[in-house]
Order: structure tokens, then C-alpha cells, then sequence
């Protein structure tokens, strides 16, 4: 049986050790498969100059190197914090089974940590967004695509 309150504990201390040290944000997570902590991570955005060194994402990272995979089937991720839309596709496309998080992102706004602006702009239309978005057509740009696809061997994912 699962202890999601020793893993939330863990994140959340992650968290703290984040607030504390000034890496980041007071964000902490950690990928847990068959009972066992296989990554960790806290918020590095500030200490690494990398938007995307969020704890979620930096716990994924350390899980798949230790699994030595890019997929994490069967495992759960614990978050301080409900993971943001970047964070969230990270798991989907980690293929994470369950995520458990301690605080609704409401509580992350109410200090500066709104997610809210990217939902709404992920839901509108391409020339609605706030960062413009064109699209481009050339007459190459399909050959890499059918090149992966007609490979012989191609790891999927």
C-alpha cells in the first residue's frame, strides 16, 4: 500500500528546501514507483536561468535516468503544488500514471505563481494568442517527418 502522506511530506520538504535556498520557487516533487522514491526535484528556475527547471519536470529527469527510459508507466507523482501546464504535459507524455499535489494552484497565485493566463491562452484560437504564432508551409518540411516514419527500427514514443 502506498504512504502519499510520506511523499507528499518528501515534496513538500523539497519545497521548503527551494523557498529557503533561492534556486527557484517553493515548489518541490518526487516520482515514486513501486513504493520507492526513483527522482526528486525542486524549483531551479532562478539558480539554472531555466524557465522550464520546475520541480516536476527536474524530478521526471532524475526518475527516467534512473530507470534508464523516457517513459515512467506504474509510477505517481507527488507534488507541493498542482503541477502547472508544462509540468502536467510533462507527466503525460512521461506516461505517469496517478499525480497527488498539496496545494490547489489557487494557493500558488495568491503569491505570484498565476497558471491561470496559460490555460486561458492554451484554449484560444492560434491568432488570438498573446505570442503570435504563423503558420509557415515549405515544401520540405515533411521530408524529416516521413524519413522517421520510414525508418527501419524507429523507437517510438
Amino acid at each position: 500500500m502506498i504512504n502519499d502522506d510520506l511523499f507528499i511530506d518528501k515534496a513538500i520538504k523539497l519545497a521548503q528546501k527551494s523557498a529557503d535556498s533561492g534556486a527557484g520557487g517553493p515548489f518541490g516533487a518526487v516520482v515514486v514507483l513501486d513504493g520507492k522514491i526513483i527522482g526528486e526535484g525542486w524549483n531551479r528556475v532562478v539558480a539554472g536561468n531555466d524557465p522550464t527547471a520546475h520541480a516536476e519536470i527536474m524530478a521526471i529527469r532524475a526518475a527516467c535516468l534512473a530507470v534508464n527510459g523516457f517513459h515512467l508507466p506504474k509510477s505517481t507523482l507527488y507534488a507541493s503544488s498542482e503541477p502547472c501546464p508544462m509540468c502536467l504535459s510533462a507527466a503525460y507524455w512521461a506516461r505517469i500514471e496517478r499525480i497527488v499535489f498539496a496545494n490547489r494552484r489557487c494557493a500558488a497565485a495568491a503569491i505570484g505563481f498565476c497558471d491561470d493566463e496559460l490555460y486561458q491562452e492554451l484554449s484560444l484560437p492560434l491568432a488570438e494568442r498573446r505570442i503570435k504564432m504563423e503558420y509557415h508551409p515549405h515544401p520540405d518540411a515533411l521530408s524529416p517527418l516521413q524519413s522517421w516514419f520510414n525508418k527501419p527500427g524507429r523507437q517510438s514514443y
